[in-house]
């Protein structure tokens, strides 16, 4: 993982810089970009980076667990989760508790919520 464009006298493109920062902070973000210094997946990790790290031999298997578990859930509130979640990248946080809880109340429409809370 890493930001080596500096070694080829560019910075990152397509959003390298901005995106990276939002997820590492400003300090990790200016070693990357500044150094083209690459991290290993346990430093990923650590650093927000990635969610988690498994072993290669097991990633199939991990991603297939991951995604049944998720499947499981009610369907609009696995969407509206990762509206939430993606909106908190694009907005002010007093915008993005607004959004928050209009999808938070709007699920208490559904059955899904109702036979979750009983």
């Amino acid at each position: 993982f890493g930001q080596p464009e500096i070694t080829l006298g560019v910075i990152p493109g397509m959003g390298g810089s901005q995106r990276l920062t939002r997820f590492v902070g400003k300090s990790k973000a200016m070693d990357m970009c500044l150094t083209g210094r690459m991290m290993d997946a346990a430093e990923a990790e650590r650093s927000g980076l990635v969610s988690r790290v498994v072993p290669a031999g097991e990633l199939v298997e991990e991603a297939l667990k991951a995604a049944a578990k998720i499947a499981a859930f009610s369907l609009p509130s696995v969407m509206m989760a990762k509206e939430a979640v993606n909106r908190a990248f694009e907005t002010t946080l007093a915008e993005g508790l607004r959004f928050e809880r209009r999808l938070f109340h709007s699920l208490f429409a559904l059955d899904d919520q109702k036979e979750g809370m009983a």
